[in-house]
């Protein structure tokens, strides 16, 4: 299994994930028909035609500026296709599965010099469900120490990489190509380019960390008693109608606080309640019952519903107002945005472990409130 910690934000409470379009299939199928051998090759082609779509769509989403456009190398489609954003080279590693957590990786991606490429994304391409999910990559440097280092099964042209050699968090991908250099990752891990790299990318983590531990709201502590001022009880809000409709949607076992939004002078004073509802997962107080040995397999979970409601009298709240789920990097996870007549709005209800770290965000026109927290 691959390491999971804290520095994984919120990797496993929503995947990283592309949903797929009909004309992708489409575009998919027309590639996979200029295969001329046999329908098991056709079949990769397919995969791997879809999980390059994707990863563009990945990468255009959240890299791509004005001044670099995203160019789509299909050449060598039938073993994986690969995109150059400036002088990054990513290339798409598509599979069906990672049931057995074993990545087959194909040996001419490493003994050809020309299919090399700075950076081998791992997708998921799950065609039923219509989407594809990054599960990791690897840098060509780590490839090159881990290939000196261990002795992989070489199976049907494709060496068979354990799960665990790559790096699940796909936002390292994007902190590596805004702060470092192709070249850094073009050579083999030396101590003079790995130490660089690595204390770099641990000062920007760093960095990171700091912004987002200042005025943490951590959330585990409301279900002890403890609980920030800052955060009142919904009776205690000017807007009765709130409260109300609030407490009538959630189960009263659950701790429910408010928080009011100011968004400024230049909106005309718009303010709002962000709403919490907080309480520990069900499935974990029935292992309760249970022998000690399961509790300790299951590690206690917190539920989270976050909800959006007017004050000052309004009745609904102002079109296009937007509240968003971000990880603990600034990675949107959720977005929600008011209609008209929209009364409240609320982000999907999710669940993580204790010490998970995200934040919430309203948003409305350029004017924008952040509140982290900690599980």
């Amino acid at each position: 299994m691959p390491n999971l910690d804290s520095a994984q934000d919120l990797r496993l409470l929503l995947p990283e994930t592309v949903w797929l379009e009909a004309e992708h299939f489409a575009f998919a199928n027309q590639v996979s028909s200029l295969e001329t051998t046999q329908a098991e090759n056709k079949w990769q082609v397919y995969l791997n035609t879809l999980a390059l779509i994707a990863l563009e769509i990945w990468l255009d989403d959240r890299l791509v500026s004005k001044e670099k456009a995203i160019a789509r190398d299909m050449s060598a489609i039938a073993i994986a296709g690969s995109l150059k954003l400036g002088d990054y080279k990513f290339c798409a590693i598509a599979t069906e599965h990672l049931l057995d957590e074993i990545v087959n990786f194909p040996q001419k991606l490493i003994e050809q010099t020309d299919s090399t490429s700075h950076f081998y994304v791992l997708l998921e391409v799950l065609e039923e469900e219509e989407e594809v999910v990054i599960r990791g990559f690897l840098p060509h440097n780590q490839l090159l120490k881990i290939q000196d280092n261990c002795q992989f099964t070489l199976s049907e042209g494709c060496y068979q990489i354990p799960l665990s050699h790559f790096d699940i968090e796909p936002n390292h991908l994007l902190t590596y190509y805004r702060y470092l250099q192709p070249a850094n990752f073009t050579a083999p891990v030396t101590a003079s380019v790995s130490d660089k790299s690595v204390s770099l990318a641990h000062q920007i983590r760093d960095n990171i960390a700091d912004i987002f531990s200042t005025n943490i709201t951590k959330l585990s502590q409301w279900l002890q008693g403890v609980i920030d001022e800052a955060w009142q009880k919904i009776d205690s809000l000017t807007n009765p109608e709130l409260a109300l409709a609030f407490s009538t949607r959630n189960v009263e076992r659950d701790t429910k606080r408010a928080k009011i939004i100011d968004l400024g002078i230049e909106l005309g004073n718009k303010k709002f309640a962000l709403l919490l509802n907080i309480s520990a997962d069900i499935s974990t107080e029935l292992l309760e019952d249970k022998e000690e040995s399961l509790i300790s397999e299951s590690p206690p979970k917190i539920s989270v519903l976050a909800q959006l409601y007017p004050l000052n009298g309004e009745r609904f709240l102002p079109p296009n107002v937007k509240l968003i789920l971000l990880s603990k990097a600034g990675k949107t996870l959720q977005e929600v945005t008011a209609r008209s007549q929209d009364n409240y709005i609320q982000l999907k209800p999710f669940k993580a472990e204790q010490g998970k770290k995200f934040s919430i965000q309203v948003s409305l026109g350029d004017a924008t409130v952040r509140e982290n927290f900690e599980l």
